[in-house]
């Protein structure tokens, strides 16, 4: 892969709808075009292909056999998740298919866990098996489950060896969760929504995934309260001596107009401002999409003080427009970079 100053992505949400204009009119061909996509991005430059996960919606949900099929078809560009909800997670079964991808991946998967964002289903931990202990909350449990995922990813034992088992390895006492991938470890991000969450995330030792909108709004303009929120995580992750993070991503929305196409579909998605309002009973706020010629995202994206500070620029993209369009959008997001000297 060559080396750049700053990573480009795309994060596919995953949705699927049977609509009028629809490429993705149900899971099937979501998924195989996720698959196409990401070899499409490849092919363009991009560096990474990330995907979300959902439950109980009409979008991608079980990520780790859709990485592993994104990397049997690709050979450089990394794979991640912007994030897997530990709401819903065993950790060591997490950690055992986890570290196999990676394997298959050939150790480029970028692993972005959280406890999740708001839900279609009122009870789907419950049926998923998951409940909470009295006084516990999902903050408490997501962050306990990330813990015990990076024990054992570090290859710790977490199992006590069965000495009347001829399956115990002769002596050992106790055992670690197998495979093993060298270096995953180093590429497991916490999707953050707060400075609080940050800065946290910076303690542990994770990478910091920022998130798409913060729980938190002082008035301040979206990216600059990003920017804090980034500079706040290196300040806490330099101070722990832990080696196993210290990367940063953010997600933006970005529509390069390079034809008359693009100006029929985007124009109107000029938004100029954040979006402010409240989630989950907290404020929150949320950047504003970028469009324009490649010329005048360059100058938007040389004022994003968020942007300037993270490693990764992860772009939304509209799934359902298909493959062939996504991989035009692609190329405009590449010419992007190239005039900041990003690429």
């Amino acid at each position: 892969m060559t080396e750049t100053t700053k990573k480009l992505g795309f994060l596919n949400f995953g949705h699927w709808k049977h609509a009028p204009g629809s490429r993705s009119p149900d899971a099937a061909a979501t998924l195989h075009d996720q698959i196409e996509m990401t070899v499409a991005a490849e092919e363009v430059g991009l560096d990474g292909a990330w995907i979300r996960s959902h439950h109980f919606q009409d979008m991608l949900s079980a990520p780790f056999p859709t990485l592993a099929a994104m990397a049997a078809r690709t050979s450089t560009i990394h794979l991640g998740t912007g994030v897997i909800d530990l709401r819903y997670e065993n950790p060591l079964y997490f950690a055992e298919e986890a570290a196999t991808t990676d394997l298959i991946a050939g150790g480029r998967l970028e692993l972005g866990v959280s406890r999740g964002s708001p839900e279609a289903a009122r009870d789907g931990q419950h049926q998923f098996g998951y409940d909470l202990e009295p006084g516990q909350t999902w903050n408490q449990v997501a962050q306990q489950r990330g813990q015990r995922i990076r024990e054992a990813l570090s290859g710790a034992p977490v199992a006590h060896a069965d000495p009347s088992s001829g399956w115990a390895p002769h002596g050992a006492e106790r055992l670690n969760v197998q495979p093993q991938a060298p270096g995953l470890l180093n590429r497991l991000w916490w999707g953050s929504g707060s400075t609080s969450s940050g800065i946290v995330a910076g303690q542990q030792g994770y990478n910091l995934l920022s998130s798409t909108l913060l729980l938190q709004d002082d008035g301040r303009p979206f990216h600059v309260q990003q920017a804090d929120q980034i500079a706040r995580y290196l300040e806490a992750y330099t101070e722990s001596g832990l080696t196993t993070g210290g990367a940063t991503a953010v997600t933006r929305s970005m529509f390069p107009i390079r034809s008359a196409e693009d100006e029929m579909r985007f124009s109107r998605r000029r938004e100029l401002s954040d979006s402010a309002g409240y989630l989950d009973g907290s404020p929150a706020r949320s950047g504003p999409t970028y469009t324009g010629t490649v010329e005048q995202l360059a100058e938007m994206l040389s004022q994003d003080e968020a942007v300037q500070a993270a490693d990764w620029v992860l772009f939304a993209n509209p799934n359902q427009l298909g493959v062939e369009f996504n991989r035009h959008l692609f190329e405009g997001w590449v010419e992007v970079f190239r005039l900041l000297g990003w690429k």
